[in-house]
């Protein structure tokens, strides 16, 4: 199982990114995904989860009506699009697949002027 994440950055408060994760190794499209975060000093929390259908499963309170989390099971790929970032939203940003307990290695995000 790899996970690879990528598309983060230094982006302006308001700004918008998407970070994607390219998924390989196993069936991508029967498991459940999760993108999570640990800002700086912080504990890691999970921010969304999709299921294999592209159904979204679980979205943060904090980040809800702003984040969209999506699949492409064509491409092994799932996606955050983050928009209206704030400066809270800077953190490491990490793939998951819980089935097989595997993380990306992680990308930055850093929301700042």
């Amino acid at each position: 199982v790899q996970l690879v994440e990528s598309g983060g950055g230094l982006v302006q408060p308001g700004g918008s990114l998407r970070l994607s994760c390219a998924a390989s190794g196993f069936s991508f499209n029967y498991y459940i995904m999760r993108w999570y975060r640990q800002p700086p000093g912080k504990e890691r929390e999970l921010v969304a989860a999709i299921n294999g259908l592209g159904g979204t499963l679980d979205i943060a309170d904090s980040v809800k009506g702003r984040f969209t989390i999506s699949r492409d099971n064509d491409k092994n790929m799932v996606y955050l699009q983050m928009n209206s970032l704030k400066p809270e939203d800077t953190a490491v940003y990490y793939c998951y697949v819980p089935t097989f307990d595997s993380w990306g290695q992680g990308t930055q995000v850093t929301v700042s002027a």
